[in-house]
C-alpha cells in the first residue's frame, strides 16, 4: 500500500496558522486545535477530504477548512466544499459545467447523510439548478423524504428560491456534439459493460480530445466534536440515457455516513456501486476494525468476486474513499489511467494522499 504525501502550499498554511493563533489569543481563546487537544480529541480530527485532487479541490478543502477550524459542523463543511466544486464551469464531472446526457440536458445528481442525527437527503435528475449538494442538504433538513427526482426535485428548489441557470457550458456541449457524430456501440443502449466488449473511445469526428466519461466528487469531514457527514455529488455518466440515475443520489451505494465508524463515497461506474452497496460495504468494514484504505481495497474485491462468480473476469472503473472517526483516511481505484488519490486537509495542512490502485484484485 502506498502512503505518499504531497505537500501543497505549506508556508501558505503556515502564515495561515500563524495569523489564526494570534488573533485567537488576542480575543482572550485558545486557538481551536488547542481545545481538541485539551479535550482529548484524535490528532487528526478536524479532517475534510475530496476525491479531487485538482486545484478545485484544493481551493474546496481550504475554504470547507475555515468552517471546521473555527468549530463549525462537518455538514457546514461538505457543504461548502461542494460547493466551490459544483460552481466550477471548468469540472466535466459535477455541477455547473458537467457532462450532459445524451440528448444534451445536464441532468445532477447529488446526496447528503450527517451522522450526528442520522438523517440523509438526495436529488435525482435534478436540471437548471448549480449546487444539488444544497437542494439534497434542504430535503434532509426541510421534509420527512430522502430523495426528490425530476421536475419534483425542480420544483422544490425553487420554493426555496434556488436560482436557476443553463447547466450546459460552451465546454460541454462541444463534447456532447463530438460524442454525438460517432454514437454506436460506445453508448449505453444494448447489453451492460461487463456482458459486452465495448471498443473505442468516446471521441467523435469533430476535433477535440477525448471526453471525460465518468464523473463524480465526494466530500466527506469529522468535526472537532466528532460528528461526521458526507457529500457525493456529479452531474452523472456523461450521454447516459434521459433519466439515468447513478449511485450519487443512493444513500449505501455512493454514500454512506455512521457516526459511530466514518464515512464512505465512490465514484466510477454508478451501476455497480448500486448492485454492490459499496459505501455501506467500506463503513460496515471499517466497523469490524479495517482501516479506512483497507476497507476501500476490500470493496474493490467484493465486487470482482460476484462478476468471478458468474464465470467473468470484467472489473468496472471505481474509485472508493474513506475517513473513520479517528481522522484516518484511505483511498483505492481500478483501471489504469490515473492514480488513487485524495486532497485532505487536517490540522497538519493540506494534502495529497495517494492510495492504491488495484489492477488485480485479491482473490
Amino acid at each position: 500500500m502506498s502512503n505518499k504525501r504531497s505537500e501543497l502550499d505549506r508556508r501558505e498554511f503556515v502564515r495561515h496558522s500563524v495569523g489564526m493563533g494570534a488573533g485567537a489569543l488576542a480575543l482572550g481563546r485558545l486557538p481551536a486545535d488547542l481545545g481538541r487537544r485539551a479535550r482529548g480529541a484524535p490528532h487528526g480530527v478536524p479532517l475534510i477530504i475530496t476525491s479531487h485532487t485538482n486545484e478545485t479541490g484544493h481551493n474546496a478543502m481550504r475554504e470547507a477548512w475555515e468552517i471546521l477550524d473555527a468549530g463549525g459542523s462537518a455538514l457546514d463543511a461538505v457543504e461548502k466544499g461542494a460547493n466551490v466544486i459544483e460552481v466550477d464551469p471548468e469540472d466535466s464531472s459535477v455541477g455547473y459545467g458537467g457532462l450532459p446526457n445524451e440528448q444534451g440536458i445536464v441532468q445532477l445528481d447529488a446526496s447528503i447523510m450527517d451522522g450526528a442525527t442520522y438523517n440523509a437527503g438526495s436529488v435525482a435528475s435534478l436540471e437548471n439548478i448549480k449546487t444539488p449538494a444544497s437542494v439534497a442538504r434542504l430535503v434532509m433538513e426541510r421534509t420527512d423524504h430522502v430523495m426528490l427526482v425530476g421536475k419534483g426535485a425542480l420544483d422544490f428548489a425553487r420554493s426555496f428560491g434556488f436560482e436557476e441557470h443553463d447547466l450546459l457550458t460552451p465546454k460541454a456541449r462541444d463534447a456532447w456534439l463530438r460524442w454525438r457524430e460517432r454514437r454506436g456501440e460506445s453508448d449505453d443502449w444494448g447489453p451492460p459493460d461487463h456482458l459486452r466488449n465495448r471498443g473505442g473511445d468516446q471521441t467523435g469526428f469533430l476535433e477535440g480530445p477525448d471526453d471525460f466519461h465518468y464523473g463524480t466528487t465526494n466530500v466527506l469531514a469529522v468535526d472537532e466534536m466528532g460528528d461526521i457527514s458526507g457529500i457525493t455529488t456529479t452531474s452523472g455518466l456523461s450521454w447516459k440515457i434521459n433519466g439515468r440515475i447513478g449511485d450519487s443520489p443512493v444513500i449505501g451505494a455512493g454514500l454512506y455516513v455512521d457516526n459511530e465508524v466514518g464515512a464512505a463515497g465512490a465514484t466510477g461506474r454508478g451501476e455497480d456501486v448500486i448492485k454492490s452497496c459499496a459505501s455501506y460495504f467500506i463503513v460496515m468494514r471499517m466497523r469490524e476494525g479495517r482501516s479506512p484504505q483497507e476497507a476501500c481495497e476490500d470493496a474493490l474485491d467484493m465486487i470482482a468476486a460476484k462478476y468471478r462468480a458468474i464465470g467473468n473476469d470484467f472489473m468496472p472503473s471505481e474509485k472508493f474513499v474513506a475517513i473513520n472517526k479517528a481522522g484516518e483516511y484511505g483511498c483505492a481505484r481500478t483501471g489504469p489511467r490515473a492514480v488513487a488519490s485524495i486532497t485532505f486537509r487536517n490540522e497538519d495542512g493540506l494534502d495529497v494522499y495517494e492510495g492504491t490502485m488495484k489492477h488485480e484484485v485479491s482473490g
